[in-house]
């Protein structure tokens, strides 16, 4: 079974790589972009057995660093 979990850096956070882009794509002509957070998307190939409580501990103790990052899990576990 698959699962997504989409990792941001938490409003307020401090976000370098999404300034970056920010400044890249207003340098490029796209005058309408006023913010970029950049993130990642981790894709899980987990059995039937794994709950999403067992993908929340992988995410509060590995995938997420919990100080300056949000994460949301995107998939059929319940």
């Amino acid at each position: 079974m698959k699962v997504r979990v989409h990792v941001l850096p938490k409003a307020g956070a401090l976000d370098p790589q999404g300034e970056a882009v920010c400044h890249a794509l207003k340098s490029m002509g796209f005058d309408g972009v006023n913010d970029v957070r950049q993130g990642k998307i981790i894709e899980l190939d987990v059995s039937e057995e794994t709950t999403r409580e067992l993908v929340v501990q992988m995410c509060e103790r590995l995938l997420a660093n919990s100080v300056v990052e949000s994460y949301e899990i995107e998939s059929p576990l319940s």
